[in-house]
């Protein structure tokens, strides 16, 4: 079991990430945490797993956990059993059985004979069967990487697991055996996750905002029900205050015009009473003090109401917040834009399909790329747009024009601010101040338009990609998608997928997120096949 007491962090700069963390997590639960990109999700996890302390509260917890982190980059120069902390073991276990039982290999072995039998059942089935533990870490790739990580569960055997983000570098096969694993397994999960097929697997939904941990007991389709009530009561109540705040402003000026009028009158009644001059201006400044105190009253209730309208506003989740506005594609549906006929393409004399292809591309089309890691898809793209020419067969493709949007969004210029990013897209002479409303409707405030390029997130480079788009005089015929919700969170794939869906031209998406591929409606899929 786990119990979270008003957890809090600060950031080394004192920056303060959350507080008052409250969490109970019952043995064998399966749960996830969820929340934006930058509230705290990978460092609640790291407090959890004990490689951070939090600045306050308390955390008790009944077993260690196993933690598979996201990002690997840091055990490059170690080979998969010391990654896996498992060498000592392993090599204990083999000096053992050429003859050395001493008490130290004794010591470390700790009586764990199967440890080599776990290793290899594991590696089986994380399909890592051609994998040496002496190999090194950075010879492998990142979803190879990932499934090191995930071997290491049923290695150790640990019954509490923390995961952060484990589907983001793995293909579809990969994910299937995640999926697997996570309907199987008898250990309690807590994973940070965006991939709405695996969340949908778990029994409890934990979102983390900055108000704390907000509990759903259900998966993420349940989360998505109750969050759109939620919403809905939202914005009701922000159209009965934005009401109420109409008619406090109304009551403000029926309220002042009478007075006023109710003065005027008493005034020409005075004068024509032949009160003298003094008098008048006892009068006249007793009217404008009675009229400044019933604009001070209203204005009081007014700023009380404003401040709750604001309030409200805030809690809108961002998308609501947005405005996209995408212009159509000029071409007509249906028109042919690629054609490859029996192509390939060589790397080292070898070919790199097992088959040659014959594939053909027509506008308004939604085409999702399939294939397991190396199986060519970034080299199709690349023949698609005319980057590369295939080493046999022939290819057709017309006049267009094409956008093609990759994981690390490079088509934003890190040397560039906010601003200076989207003039660049700026081919139909926008005004400065157009420019700015567009930023603004992607939640770019005035605050953001000189931010270097460089200090955005993943979403934030995504948003500013899509404003840039907008911005552009016409919307690419083609858009392509390279593992687009790969360095998302939740809030931000809905965003993309409400934009994507506007969209009217010809879009082609490399993606092993089923879920995203369905909301965005795609309607063919081409599976590649590597040798």
């Amino acid at each position: 079991m786990l119990i979270l007491q008003n957890i809090a962090y600060l950031h080394p700069n004192k920056e303060l990430l959350f507080s008052n963390i409250n969490l109970t997590v019952n043995n064998h639960e399966k749960l996830a945490l969820i929340g934006n990109n930058g509230v705290g999700k990978s460092t609640l996890l790291k407090i959890i797993a004990g490689a951070l302390q939090p600045s306050d509260g308390q955390l008790s917890i009944g077993t260690k956990p196993y933690y598979v982190p996201q990002i690997f980059g840091q055990y490059n120069h170690l080979t998969i059993a010391q990654a896996l902390r498992i060498e000592d073991k392993i090599n204990a276990l083999k000096a053992i059985l050429n003859g050395n039982v001493t008490e130290a290999n004794l010591a470390i072995l700790d009586d764990d004979w199967t440890i080599e039998e776990r290793c290899t059942a594991a590696l089986h089935y994380w399909h890592l069967e051609g994998l040496d533990l002496t190999q090194k870490m950075e010879t492998l790739s990142g979803g190879q990487k990932t499934k090191v990580f995930l071997a290491g569960i049923s290695i150790h055997q640990h019954q509490f697991v923390l995961l952060d983000e484990p589907s983001n570098h793995l293909d579809t096969a990969g994910r299937q055996l995640l999926y697997s694993f996570v309907q199987s397994t008898s250990s309690t999960l807590m994973i940070v996750s965006h991939d709405r097929k695996s969340l949908n697997l778990l029994d409890t939904i934990c979102e983390l905002s900055r108000r704390g941990i907000t509990v759903y007991g259900g998966n993420y389709e349940f989360y998505a029900v109750q969050k759109e009530i939620e919403n809905n009561a939202l914005n009701e109540d922000i159209k009965s205050t934005e009401k109420a705040l109409r008619k406090a402003k109304e009551k403000e000026r029926e309220t002042v015009e009478r007075q006023q009028k109710l003065d005027a009158r008493g005034r020409k009644k005075q004068e024509k009473a032949g009160t003298p001059t003094i008098m008048l201006n006892t009068l006249r400044n007793n009217a404008e003090k009675s009229t400044s105190k019933i604009k001070s009253v209203h204005a009081e209730k007014i700023g009380g109401i404003s401040q709750e309208l604001q309030a409200l506003r805030k809690e809108l989740p961002e998308i609501d917040k947005m405005k996209f506005g995408f212009d159509n594609a000029a071409l007509h549906k249906g028109k042919i834009l690629f054609t490859a006929t029996g192509i390939n393409f060589s790397y080292s004399l070898q070919s790199l399909w097992n088959e040659n292809l014959n594939i053909q591309i027509v506008s308004g089309e939604r085409v999702a790329l399939k294939g397991l890691n190396g199986s060519g898809k970034t080299t199709l793209i690349k023949i698609m747009l005319g980057k590369l020419e295939p080493t046999t067969g022939t290819v057709y493709r017309a006049h267009s024009t094409s956008v093609y949007i990759d994981q690390d969004y490079s088509l934003i210029d890190d040397r560039l601010n906010v601003y200076e990013q989207a003039l660049r897209f700026n081919t139909s002479a926008l005004q400065e101040h157009e420019i700015k409303i567009r930023l603004s409707r992607f939640l770019f405030t005035k605050e953001d338009w000189d931010k270097a390029c460089s200090a955005l997130s993943g979403g934030e480079k995504m948003r500013l990609m899509l404003c840039c788009l907008t911005i552009s005089n016409q919307s690419p015929d083609i858009i392509v998608l390279d593992e687009p919700t790969n360095n998302l969170d939740l809030q931000n794939i809905e965003i993309l997928t409400a934009a994507i869906n506007e969209y009217q031209g010809t879009l082609i998406v490399v993606s092993h997120d089923d879920y995203f591929l369905e909301q965005i409606q795609v309607v063919r899929t081409i599976e590649l096949s590597s040798f």
